[in-house]
């Protein structure tokens, strides 16, 4: 295979990209609290500070080398690595072997992983956002073979820059080995696993890391003398099939490299928003129209492109330190007039006059994907409401996650706490 074309076709092979931000939750608050960096850092689920309920979110990797793990109870997670600021009171413990927790925070963490949601939705025009720190993006038509890695080198810098947070980033003609790939060689990875290599590439792993194979599948293939990915590869398919079902034919395919599942966005969005922030805070407040005039360009733009019309446009505002203000009005009906995106949110900002601001959003939301009669704006002024949302984020599908960025289901069928790269899914916690 020449790396560009399927065999017998004129398609270019499918370029697949990964994203998978590091140890996310952690790499938020280090965002917050500079001094962080380096240190380690548990942030916990059910926990409040100066307490030992709760568990791990997630742990950062300086807090795993002393055995803390996702999902482990904090009482635990505090046994094997006290707090900073009991070491420092207390004679027989050493500051050196402490760390710090941090209780989570998801509209914090909500609020940046919507700064990278967008840079991923500018860089490709199909994502498949996956969990609150992860996503698929089909860049085929964006990147040729041989720039692969230059490509997903810019995209990490990007979001690093932008954002403040690290990205491993797996490229591969298919969903299952990008997301290995991205997985390979964490954390601040990027891995190119070319077309015609997958199943090389596949064949040293564990036979866990094949997508679909969770833990109670992996004992059950070792029971099978399947302990590898390659051994997975050249299993008897009808013998994986008595065992497994359907499900086993699956898990050999994508051990072997094929997987032609295509990279779709989870139905249709609920919401189109774009936000940018200041390089510093500011009230000057042409500055901040100008902004908004272009985010309400952007938005109006690629809801014309996705054929949508809105019923309601709102905007974001964050303040210092990072206080989230939304404020949102909604038509009569649902309609496409880029002009009044760009009215309605210079309207909402008035109420930010003379305010410090240092991020700003523009979110058109209530969409309409049918083909029908545009609303008529006749009384709009008595229609109109303003409401303070929640959220400018898109809504979660099962998972308290930004927007569709969906956590995993435990492949076996049997409930368990998933983790994410060391990161525990919250839906557990509930």
């Amino acid at each position: 295979m020449d790396g560009q074309r399927l065999p017998g076709t004129s398609r270019r092979e499918r370029v697949v990209a990964h994203v998978d931000m590091d140890c996310f939750y952690a790499a938020c608050e280090r965002r917050r609290e500079p001094a962080l960096r380096g240190e380690p850092l548990v942030v916990g689920m059910g926990y409040e500070p100066d307490e030992s309920h709760g568990a791990v979110a997630t742990a950062s990797y300086e807090a795993r080398e002393y055995g803390v793990e996702s999902a482990m109870p904090i009482s635990e997670a505090l046994d094997l690595l006290p707090r900073n600021v009991e070491a420092a009171e207390a004679p027989d413990l050493d500051i050196s072997d402490a760390g710090f927790y941090r209780p989570v925070d998801l509209d914090y963490y909500e609020s940046v992983a919507g700064e990278v949601k967008t840079i991923l939705q500018e860089t490709a025009e199909t994502v498949r956002e996956v969990s609150i720190d992860e996503a698929y993006l089909d860049v085929t038509d964006v990147v040729e073979w041989d720039g692969a890695r230059e490509w997903a080198a810019t995209l990490k810098d990007r979001i690093e820059a932008s954002v403040g947070v690290v990205a491993s980033v797996g490229l591969a003609p298919t969903m299952s080995a990008a997301k290995v790939a991205s997985d390979y060689d964490k954390p601040d990875g990027l891995v190119v696993v070319e077309p015609g290599e997958v199943r090389e590439f596949f064949a040293p792993l564990p036979v866990e890391d094949v997508h679909g194979v969770g833990p109670v599948t992996a004992r059950e293939l070792a029971t099978m003398g399947i302990e590898t990915a390659g051994e997975l590869a050249d299993a008897d398919p009808e013998l994986l099939a008595d065992a497994f079902g359907e499900r086993g034919r699956e898990i050999r395919r994508f051990a072997r490299g094929e997987d032609d599942r295509d990279v779709t966005p989870k139905g249709d969005p609920k919401s189109l928003s774009r936000e940018s922030a200041f390089t510093e805070a500011t009230d000057d407040g042409e500055t901040v129209r100008r902004r908004v005039r272009t985010l309400a360009e952007a938005v109006a733009d690629r809801a014309q492109r996705q054929e949508a019309r809105y019923q309601t446009i709102g905007i974001k505002v964050v303040t210092p330190p990072f206080e989230r203000n939304t404020r949102a009005r909604s038509l009569p009906g649902p309609v496409e007039d880029p002009e009044l995106v760009e009215s309605v949110a210079l309207d909402l900002l008035e109420e930010f006059a003379e305010t410090e601001i240092r991020k700003v959003g523009v979110r058109v939301s209530n969409l309409d994907f049918s083909a029908g009669q545009q609303a008529s704006l006749d009384g709009f002024e008595s229609a109109g409401e303003e409401s303070a949302e929640p959220t400018d984020s898109p809504d979660t599908e099962g998972q308290t996650d930004l927007g569709t960025f969906d956590g995993s289901t435990a492949a076996d069928g049997a409930t368990r706490l998933d983790t994410m790269n060391g990161q525990t899914t919250l839906d557990e916690f509930r």
